[in-house]
């Protein structure tokens, strides 16, 4: 079997969208056809790969879990460790965050039920040459690159009216409203998020809400299968996120993600029902630098493949972003970034590999 995604499947979008990726190998297949296989093209250079090693000592090291419903509550203590987090680590864990334990788990039952579709069922919804929605691998630039131990389904969720249907798997009747569901709950914990960040950040509370326009939601699927060489390969190469914050639903059983905190990458091990939340590269700009995005990478398993849903919250496409008059201080805080057209920025992002914080620098004075 051609383990080669094409993209003869979807009818192209004349419309522009936000990027392209080239198309790549399933790595679901390659697995499948050969368990023990790990091409040349996914083995990472030597200095970028997972050391284990090394990572066991920092097995200590936990990032901030906040408590949702004192934080929404008013929680002097809870908004103090929010503060904290996102200046110190840009990345947390919420519990108690109101989304229903079903909600939850039919959503990860949908996505586990995408990738156990047959492979010429998935390829329907491959990527279209112009775009980054669909089936497939993101952020794929050029046929050299070193390429991550994952497969992705990337769709726009919200709003409703932006939503490209085509990429929606047909084949399976609950996969639609299993994520209306949970990008409606996500929607509501965001809410509540933007709403303390604005106050830390001298607004109103509605002022992040209020800001992004109409506020959108993109989420990617992500499938990573079992390999052979842990050790060789990365599920998710480093970066930060081009999105306001970040919500992960995480595999319950299998750590995979790991942070760069303080030059050391820090595994984040998995709370059950809990959702992880990490700062992008927006609000580290509207923050003028006080709250910074985090590379982040997800390693890969021997033994169990894994599964993650990640959420981006992101402005419209015509909002400009730049840092708030709020966080500037010409003294003692002058101005770090430019100001840019969103889009003109996530599109930048999407030319280009994923390469830690190369992308904000782009955005930097």
């Amino acid at each position: 079997m051609d383990p080669e995604v094409g993209n003869g499947c979807v009818q192209e979008d004349e419309e522009l969208g936000w990027g392209k990726s080239l198309p790549v190998p399933s790595v679901q297949e390659i697995v499948r056809n050969d368990s023990l296989c790990v091409p040349e093209r996914y083995i990472q250079e030597r200095q970028n790969r997972p050391d284990y090693h090394s990572e066991v000592s920092y097995a200590s090291s936990e990032i901030p879990v906040i408590n949702m419903s004192l934080l929404a509550n008013g929680d002097k203590d809870e908004l103090r460790k929010f503060d904290i987090a996102c200046k110190e680590w840009g990345f947390f864990q919420i519990t108690n965050h109101g989304i229903a334990e079903t909600v939850i788990h039919n959503m990860k039952d949908a996505i586990a039920a995408f990738f156990q579709l047959p492979f010429d069922e998935k390829k329907k919804y491959t990527m279209p040459a112009n775009d980054v929605q669909g089936y497939g691998q993101g952020y794929v630039v050029s046929e050299q690159q070193k390429l991550d131990w994952s497969d992705v389904l990337f769709l726009v969720t919200l709003p409703p009216s932006v939503r490209n249907l085509k990429l929606w798997p047909v084949a399976l009747p609950v996969f639609k409203e299993s994520i209306d569901q949970y990008s409606t709950e996500i929607r509501k914990v965001t809410e509540e998020i933007f709403a303390k960040l604005s106050l830390l950040m001298g607004m109103d509370k509605d002022g992040l809400k209020m800001l992004h326009g109409e506020m959108k939601q993109a989420t990617r699927m992500n499938y990573y299968p079992t390999c052979s060489r842990p050790e060789l390969v990365l599920g998710v190469s480093p970066h930060s996120d081009a999105s306001t914050i970040t919500l992960l639903l995480q595999d319950d059983k299998i750590t995979g993600l790991q942070i760069k905190h303080k030059d050391s990458w820090i595994p984040v091990k998995p709370i059950p029902d809990a959702i992880v939340v990490n700062i992008g590269d927006v609000a580290e700009v509207l923050s003028n630098g006080l709250y910074k995005s985090v590379e982040h990478r997800a390693v890969t398993n021997e033994k169990k493949a894994r599964m993650s849903v990640a959420t981006f919250v992101i402005p419209s496409e015509e909002v400009e972003i730049g840092p708030l008059e709020s966080m500037v201080d010409d003294k003692q805080f002058p101005r770090m970034y430019r100001n840019m057209k969103y889009v003109d920025y996530l599109r930048h992002t999407l030319e280009r590999k994923m390469d830690g914080k190369a992308h904000t620098e782009y955005l930097k004075l």
